[in-house]
């Protein structure tokens, strides 16, 4: 039988029930009621009638009324003959109370007439008990038929209550039990249930999926392994350090490069807790630091070796379930920078006498006491100067830089006051800024606090400064350089009213080798690096503001002594 026929007959048996016990104690209530109505109707009023017929005999020789009131009673049970040999009575109280009426002084016939009242009274008292001996076995009889059905509808109903649940509840428990074991990979879970209905089909359909699962899972688990060990021989071949963390920063595997720079074997801490090794082990501390991404120079294989930390978070769905570090064996691109960094100073360094014998010539070939020289000659001499010019300026900055990328920059710090470097920055640039009609302004506060630096380096980064604001500045306009106290340090700016710097180069012009697309200047973008670098390296700070298309103002700040 399916499920929903289970449902419908015990839900249609209830019902029945219900309406047959219903129907059953309406019928008898109103056999019961219609009993006892026959007794107040057909009885009971005549023993009222006949009481006061009784009374008002007794008081027809004081009280003319007396007579309308037996009457009327009269009248009454005249109407209510219900009993045998009530009527003959009824007509006898009739036949004598005429008589009475006659002569109602004569009190002959009140014997009669009370006798036939009697008579009246013990029929109808007689019809009481008889009728009242019905009504009680009517109610035994409801009361044994109504027992009986009652109990045979509640063993019937309890019998259903009781076994119903459990042909629901029963298959609904073993097929809890199967998912619950799917859910848990076992696989080889069945579920046997005898049943032709709904839960039957759907046990079948649950043996059928656990049997499809299994099928599945052993058919693709060597694949599985097979997979997970390629993907372990390709990690433990590569040159660069992997590390595997789970989502609670358990430790899930090492390459063989990450065992031999932790100096820790993997099979000894998988499963452990990352920042429990990392009480012991200074460098798995380093890793997983969230905060240290610069580039790490580590001991291994009895030479130093250069190491770049990447991590890469592992998600699933949004949810972070791991990490890998990755460390990037960098050694051969810091040795081949160390490389192109000693090549580019040695360079710059044999290029810088050549140029100045260059220009030591040139100035013997201006001199009129050597011989004068025609327009065309000198202004092939005024080109040499320049480009020989140009070529110092670069290999100085390229010298600097190669200080700058060796980590071999010399501070000769001193007390310096800010005026000395002020002074010197626009002395070095007085002729430059003549030449395009520009004027420097100096607006500094009075009485400035002295600076600790290195005077050389902050008077040619402010040089530098006030050099590129000419370079970028309009014919017959202003450059103003300022210097104040803020707090514990002088902030110096070179502020230029020319054309600006567009907002989207901002955060790249400290950057190294970076010029302005379509600038027209000439330049290696090596100038506003390296005043980066010689600042920080003095403790200092230098940042840029720019409105594009109204000039820019650099600024760089110091420490006080």
């Amino acid at each position: 039988m399916r499920l929903k026929a289970k449902l419908t007959f015990g839900l249609a048996f209830l019902f029945i029930v219900i309406l047959t016990f219903g129907v059953l104690s309406i019928f008898y209530i109103n056999r019961l009621s219609s009993d006892e109505e026959k007794i107040l109707k057909n009885n009971y009023e005549s023993l009222e009638y006949d009481n006061n017929m009784l009374k008002a005999l007794e008081q027809i020789p004081q009280n003319k009324n007396a007579i309308d009131i037996f009457e009327t009673n009269l009248t009454k049970q005249e109407k209510n003959i219900t009993e045998v040999g009530e009527k003959e009575a009824t007509e006898l109280v009739r036949k004598n109370f005429k008589e009475l009426l006659a002569d109602p002084s004569d009190v002959s016939n009140y014997s009669d007439i009370r006798q036939a009242i009697q008579i009246i009274n013990d029929l109808n008292q007689q019809a009481i008990l008889r009728k009242n001996a019905i009504a009680k076995k009517t109610t035994e009889d409801v009361i044994f038929w109504l027992s009986i059905i009652f109990t045979i509808l509640t063993l019937m109903a309890f019998v259903i209550v009781v076994n119903f649940p459990s042909v629901i509840s029963n298959p609904i428990k073993v097929l809890a039990e199967g998912i619950e074991s799917i859910a848990n990979k076992d696989y080889s879970k069945r579920i046997h249930l005898k049943q032709e209905d709904e839960f039957g089909d759907l046990a079948n359909a649950f043996n059928i999926m656990a049997s499809k699962l299994d099928e599945y899972e052993n058919s693709n688990l060597n694949k599985l392994m097979f997979e997970k060990r390629r993907i372990e021989t390709i990690i433990n071949q590569m040159k660069d350090g992997i590390i595997g963390l789970d989502e609670n920063k358990n430790i899930l595997f090492l390459n063989a490069v990450s065992e031999n720079l932790l100096g820790l074997k993997e099979k000894e801490v998988v499963g452990k807790y990352a920042p429990d090794i990392a009480l012991k082990n200074d460098l798995m501390r380093t890793l997983i630091s969230e905060n240290n991404n610069q580039q790490l120079k580590i001991f291994a294989d009895g030479k130093e070796s250069y190491f770049s930390k990447e991590n890469y978070v592992v998600k699933n769905d949004d949810i972070i379930i791991g990490e890998v570090i990755i460390l990037n064996n960098v050694t051969p691109f810091h040795e081949m920078d160390l490389a192109k960094t000693n090549f580019i100073a040695t360079v710059s360094h044999e290029l810088k006498t050549p140029i100045s014998s260059i220009l030591m010539s040139l100035s013997l070939l201006e001199d009129e006491r050597i011989g004068s020289s025609n327009t065309e000659q000198k202004q092939l001499m005024q080109n040499i100067k320049d480009d020989s010019d140009r070529l110092l300026l670069i290999t100085s900055e390229l010298l600097k830089m190669t200080q700058v990328e060796a980590g071999k920059i010399q501070l000769t710090k001193q007390k310096v006051l800010p005026e000395e470097i002020i002074k010197y920055a626009i002395e070095s640039n007085k002729t430059h800024a003549s030449q395009h009609q520009i004027e420097i302004k100096i607006q500094a506060q009075q009485a400035l606090a002295t600076i600790e630096a290195d005077k050389e380096k902050t008077e040619w980064v402010l040089s530098n400064l006030i050099s590129n604001a000419i370079r970028y500045s309009y014919e017959h306009s202003n450059i103003i350089v300022t210097a104040q106290q803020k707090n514990n340090t002088i902030v110096f700016s070179v502020q230029d009213f020319g054309k600006g710097i567009d907002p989207d180069y901002t955060n790249k012009i400290f950057d190294r080798y970076f010029r302005i697309p379509g600038s027209k200047e000439e330049g290696t973008g090596l100038g506003l690096a390296i005043c980066k670098e010689f600042i920080e390296a003095q403790g200092g700070k230098i940042w840029v503001e720019s409105n594009f298309g109204e000039g820019s103002k650099f600024s760089f700040q110091l420490n006080i002594a």
